[in-house]
């Protein structure tokens, strides 16, 4: 079953730009998979469009069934509750603890304040910041600033996490342990798409690989070809 599918997606932005161009796959249920290309080849685009930051032009985003060109208004953060998105540039709130950063998702959907705790501090707990609940972002490291965006993520339990050059600013071991831990989240129920133009990690990962040129999918490769190359 799939949780995620684009059929003939295109996005051409005001002013003639062609980000994305009759974009098809799927994304099954349980799936951790890597999206690379060169910069501008719409692998940002790809994301946004997801998490509703952006619209296509033309094709369908079905999630699960849902076509999401059909979710508006209050329906709209009903569907990003589903969804978790990791950014590589963090975006924490610099005046609140992390405790409070992680919880923000929670509070937002009118959680019971224990609950909210108990979801943090677990979440907090699994990704070795249980220490840290009380620092502010700026008293942390980016590795450090990077899992607390994680947890916030995935905090919600949701049912894909889409993860944009999560590894960016991270040097080689930082970046090995989050992906580890990213290929954890599928047996936990979290299918997982990562955009990232680091083709050494890509390889090492042997996940499957979608790659972009130009706004057009121009390969889909699967982990056995992957390892065969």
């Amino acid at each position: 079953m799939s949780v995620l599918r684009f059929d003939n997606v295109s996005k051409q932005y005001r002013g003639g730009h062609v980000a994305l161009s009759d974009v098809s796959f799927e994304v099954q249920a349980g799936e951790m998979l890597f999206v690379t290309g060169h910069s501008g080849a719409g692998k940002s685009t790809l994301l946004k469009l997801i998490h509703l930051g952006e619209r296509p032009s033309r094709g369908a985003v079905l999630f699960g069934e849902r076509n999401l060109l059909k979710v508006r208004g209050r329906r709209v953060p009903l569907h990003r509750r589903e969804v978790g998105v990791v950014f590589q540039d963090h975006r924490l709130l610099a005046d609140r603890t992390v405790f409070e950063n992680v919880a923000l998702p929670l509070i937002l959907r009118g959680m019971r304040r224990p609950e909210i705790g108990k979801r943090v501090r677990s979440i907090l707990d699994r990704l070795g910041l249980a220490a840290r609940e009380r620092a502010l972002p700026t008293q942390l490291a980016a590795g450090e600033q990077q899992r607390v965006g994680i947890a916030r993520a995935l905090v919600g339990e949701p049912r894909l996490l889409v993860a944009d050059e999560p590894t960016g600013n991270l040097d080689p071991a930082l970046s090995a342990e989050i992906m580890t831990l990213f290929a954890s989240l599928p047996e936990r129920g979290t299918s997982v798409l990562v955009a990232s133009h680091d083709l050494g990690l890509v390889r090492r990962m042997k996940k499957r690989v979608l790659v972009l040129e130009q706004g057009c999918l121009a390969d889909d490769i699967s982990p056995e070809d992957l390892a065969d190359a």
